[in-house]
């Protein structure tokens, strides 16, 4: 089954205004930079505060835990201060087969050799999921403790007595109630994070937003709206291949460049390949319909995707095949 679309979609304003100068060093010259590890249980928040502070999505988002799979980098340079994020997989415990150790790899890779740790967790929650991840941590570098989701808290004042608890349990450097969904929240943190980066220059060009090629941005967007279109029906362990990423310059002055895109979704039974085709083919064509649609807003582009789904029983549970889809 498959999805032909091709037609262009307007561009999007691009990525947010830049928040107040983060560090004093904008006013010395000296640039600094380090790199900051986004940590926590699935389902935190982790990827919805990365893009929040990129300032342009970069890393997926839905409710189904393990909706990151991959290190992701994301950068923000602001006056003479560049803060790189690392955005890692949920820690699982709940399941041991070949993909969650994998995912649980790039989580103890990621925060091995960073200058701060953000430890994400919920306003007024502290589960033994989270302790795990907290035991994980390098006791040598410092770890703010972000308590995310406080909209969700109806009075504030709740959330006080957790507070002191949290305090107690860990000599976090900081402690920051906030919502990754607030933009005066998300500008706080540039000012937070700013006093733990060391003088160095930049890793990166100050216009970078991602290492992640355009490519890898595809997949990670069908496997979103695969997720978010199929709810808690169909198993986290579903995954995509892309088999073809061309790209072709403008035709004509004033052209878009166009991508063709063919990519294959993996399930691990039939009854989940007809989940994720539909009746009539409706829910895959829908599938490429918004990736198409994000993806030209997100690369400037006009974009051709087609869509398969292919049947591979076991994969998650087999080392050798979850290398050969691209996991550590």
């Amino acid at each position: 089954m498959n999805d032909n679309v091709n037609a262009p979609a307007a561009p999007e304003d691009g990525p947010s205004a830049v928040p107040p100068a983060a560090d004093a060093a904008a006013t010395t010259g000296a640039r600094h930079c380090g790199l900051i590890a986004i940590v926590g249980k699935p389902n935190v928040g982790k990827s919805t505060l990365l893009n929040a502070l990129v300032g342009q999505k970069i890393s997926i988002t839905s409710r189904k835990a393990q909706t990151t799979r991959h290190r992701i980098t994301g950068m923000r340079t602001i006056d003479a201060t560049q803060f790189v994020f690392v955005d890692t997989p949920g820690f699982q415990t709940l399941h041991g087969n070949a993909l969650n150790k994998s995912l649980n790899k790039a989580v103890q890779g990621a925060v091995g050799d960073v200058d701060l740790i953000l430890f994400v967790v919920e306003a007024g929650s502290f589960t033994p999921a989270d302790a795990r991840v907290l035991a994980l941590l390098s006791k040598g570098i410092p770890i703010v403790l972000l308590a995310n989701k406080l909209d969700n808290i109806h009075r504030r004042g709740d959330v006080a007595p957790w507070l002191q608890t949290m305090q107690e349990k860990h000599p976090f450097a900081e402690i920051v109630p906030m919502s990754a969904k607030s933009a005066k929240d998300v500008e706080r943190m540039f000012a937070i994070c700013a006093k733990y980066l060391p003088e160095q220059p930049w890793f990166y060009e100050e216009d970078e937003l991602t290492d992640r090629s355009e490519k890898f941005l595809a997949g990670e967007l069908v496997r979103e709206k695969l997720f978010r279109l199929t709810g808690d029906e169909l198993p986290y362990t579903s995954t995509v291949i892309i088999d073809k990423f061309e790209e072709e310059p403008p035709q004509k002055k004033g052209q878009k460049r166009l991508l063709r895109i063919a990519a294959t979704i993996v399930v691990e039974r039939d009854s989940h390949k007809a989940m994720v085709i539909g009746d009539k083919g409706e829910r895959i064509k829908r599938i490429g319909m918004e990736t198409r649609v994000e993806l030209e807003k997100l690369a400037d582009a006009k974009v051709f995707i087609e869509l398969w789904v292919k049947v591979r029983s076991g994969w998650a549970d087999d080392e050798a095949r979850v290398r050969s889809f691209g996991y550590e």
